[in-house]
């Protein structure tokens, strides 16, 4: 029987049984990507479901209450609670888009190793075979080398960030309402809160995003001309 040549087999294992074990790798990962993203939109619609009834609930407690001292004190339990489920589903949205990205350099590193085994098979991969932050923009965004702005701002890490926003702005405007301040000042005070917690939390999540790229080395980084410019 003939040998595997040199070029068909690599440390004494077949290339056949290389590409089973990457297709293996490759599969597990795709599993536990989904499994991951199906559990954090069930967490964001639970946080949906809890916003929604905490606001019917205020409308049919204020009725109930002709918007007494009690009516005000359930609100600003209630907001507070919804507020802080907002924040624990807010934590999760942003480590799993973390943990996504790990997913997709690691499903990167095993297509540079299908390319290793069959360089023809390059210029059919739509996805990128390089492990660095440029590889990871191509993966998330096939169809060119930016991922524009439209792109994160529709994210459910922006959504989450938002709806708490909102949920914070109306909780602080309901305080200054309490403390006498004017309608006036209760719209800013209400708006400045939301706004803030909105530009923090952004700064945060990009402040981990590229704080990831200055620790993490890539095992097959692309050409260095390949490093994504700035989003539109």
């Amino acid at each position: 029987m003939e040998e595997p040549s040199g070029s068909d087999q690599a440390n004494g294992v077949p290339a056949s049984v290389r590409a089973q074990l990457l297709a293996t790798e490759h599969w597990s990962l795709l599993a536990s990507r989904g499994s991951t993203q199906s559990e954090v939109l069930t967490r964001i619609s639970i946080f949906l479901t809890l916003v929604s009834a905490g606001l019917v609930s205020i409308a049919l407690v204020g009725q109930a209450t002709q918007f007494s001292g009690t009516f005000r004190l359930f609100a600003g339990i209630l907001l507070i609670v919804v507020i802080v489920v907002g924040i624990l589903t807010q934590v999760r949205v942003s480590n799993v888009s973390l943990e996504d990205l790990m997913y997709v350099l690691a499903m990167n590193r095993l297509r540079a190793a299908y390319v290793e085994l069959d360089p023809g098979i390059a210029p059919y991969l739509m996805a990128s075979p390089y492990d660095d932050r440029a590889g990871s923009v191509q993966t998330y965004f096939f169809l060119g080398r930016r991922r524009g702005t439209t792109q994160i701002l529709g994210s459910s890490m922006v959504f989450i960030i938002a709806v708490n926003a909102t949920l914070i702005g109306l909780l602080a405007s309901s305080v200054a309402s309490e403390l006498g301040a004017v309608t006036a000042a209760v719209i800013a005070i209400g708006a400045a809160s939301g706004l803030a917690f909105f530009g923090l939390s952004l700064a945060r999540g990009a402040r981990r995003y590229f704080g990831l790229w200055k620790t993490y080395t890539p095992l097959h980084p692309g050409p260095a001309e390949s490093t994504p410019p700035p989003a539109d």
